[in-house]
């Protein structure tokens, strides 16, 4: 008989590392599940027998792997798969289901991709510790948020230190990870009255080392850059708006408005206005217009 441990996370809000459920289960001969597809990040890890995976690549190909005692598979957010316990020595495995805004940097880190799903370890002291940390998730359910937390942090340390397929990285993945921080920001809050320190503080770094980096990657500063999409959005508001100069000046984060047409003017040649009046704006778009 099918011997299971299950327990969903408690509804807290983590945006970096999110964990949504984890278990244990002896499985039963041939215990199948699915085809299904998850949300989030779902890994099992195999502890002793073995069992069958099938799962869509990224060609939508369906894909047979063999899964053995020490190795695991990844589901991907929105993959199809169905995965079934050998008839004769079925499979025990634990697994966690998790997701956050730096997971899919992890996992690729990890080597572990929709074309790749199968972990494999290359450092057996490391996989054991990954497989004590899996363990002490099923057996500590009752411990904080931030306590597990932790422990799935643990887990992805020693996942992406003990896999055969890790991707040695060329440096820049980190960087590559505090622009697109930056970016979200700037979309998120370019109409308030934001600073680059702020925008700094978001991706965890201070002003001098996150201007540095942003520069060497985009080729201009983060205050050329902020006020380019705010002047961008500007234009976007003065072609299909009737809102009036001092109101799209403060839609995009400038109160005063001889300070944003001052800024305008030094990103298009041209005052708000004339813009406007050169580029057919000042009316909103009929419903004709955006089909």
């Amino acid at each position: 008989m099918s011997e299971v441990i299950f327990s969903v996370f408690p509804r807290e809000n983590f945006i970096d590392l999110g964990l949504y459920q984890f278990g244990w289960e002896q499985c039963d001969p041939s215990h199948s599940f699915g085809p299904a597809a998850r949300n989030h990040y779902l890994f099992h890890l195999c502890l002793s027998g073995t069992g069958t995976l099938f799962s869509n690549n990224t060609k939508g190909e369906l894909i047979t792997y063999q899964v053995k005692s020490g190795q695991g598979f990844m589901l991907f957010p929105h993959q199809i798969c169905t995965y079934i316990a050998d008839h004769e020595i079925p499979w025990e495995y634990v697994w966690v289901e998790f997701d956050g805004l730096r997971v899919k940097e992890s996992i690729d880190s990890a080597g572990l991709t929709q074309n790749n799903p199968i972990y494999r370890s290359r450092h057996k002291n490391i996989a054991e510790t990954m497989k004590s940390e899996l363990l002490y998730l099923v057996n500590h359910k009752d411990e904080s948020p931030f306590h597990l937390i932790g422990h799935l942090y643990l887990f992805i340390d020693s996942l992406i230190r003990s896999s055969s397929s890790t991707q040695i990285g060329s440096g820049n993945s980190l960087r590559d990870f505090y622009i697109k921080e930056a970016f979200s920001f700037i979309e998120q809050n370019f109409q308030n009255d934001i600073s680059i320190e702020d925008i700094a503080a978001c991706c965890g770094l201070n002003r001098s080392y996150f201007g540095k980096i942003f520069h060497q990657n985009m080729g201009k500063t983060p205050q050329e850059f902020l006020m380019s999409y705010r002047m961008t959005k500007a234009t976007e508001l003065l072609k299909l708006t009737e809102l009036s100069i001092a109101d799209v000046g403060n839609a995009v984060g400038y109160p005063n408005q001889l300070h944003f047409s001052r800024a305008f003017k030094n990103i298009y040649g041209l005052s708000p206005r004339q813009w406007r009046n050169e580029n057919g704006g000042g009316k909103l778009r009929r419903q004709s217009d955006w089909q």
